[in-house]
C-alpha cells in the first residue's frame, strides 16, 4: 500500500489516546495514529458494504485485503449476512461505476 503525507490537525482528545496506545502497546504515536484512522476507515468501508452501496470486491480493494478476509470481517463484527437484494445493489452499483 502507497503512503502519502499529508498535514493535518489533530483533536487533543485523539493525540491523548494515542499517547495512551503509545504506552498500553508499546508502538510509536505515529503508528497509533495510523490504526486509528485505519479503523475508522475500515468501519466506513463496511458500512458502505452492508448498505449495498459498493460491492464485495471494492470493499476488498479499498481496504487493500482479500475478498474473503472482508466476509471474515463481516462476521468478527457482527454484521448480518448479506442479503439477496443487497447483492443485486451491490451488483447494480459496481455496473455503473464501470461505465
Amino acid at each position: 500500500m502507497e503512503a502519502v503525507s499529508y498535514p493535518l490537525r489533530i483533536p487533543k482528545n485523539v493525540i491523548d489516546l494515542a499517547n495512551l496506545r503509545t504506552k498500553e502497546e508499546h508502538v510509536d504515536k505515529s503508528t497509533a495514529l495510523r490504526q486509528f484512522l485505519y479503523l475508522g476507515a475500515r468501519d466506513y468501508v463496511m458500512e458502505l458494504y452492508q448498505k449495498g452501496r459498493i460491492s464485495l470486491g471494492k470493499a476488498a480493494e479499498l481496504l487493500d485485503v482479500s475478498t474473503f478476509d472482508v466476509l471474515i470481517l463481516v462476521k468478527e463484527l457482527g454484521y448480518p449476512e448479506v442479503t439477496e437484494e443487497q447483492l443485486k445493489k451491490s451488483r447494480k452499483t459496481a455496473r455503473s461505476l464501470t461505465l
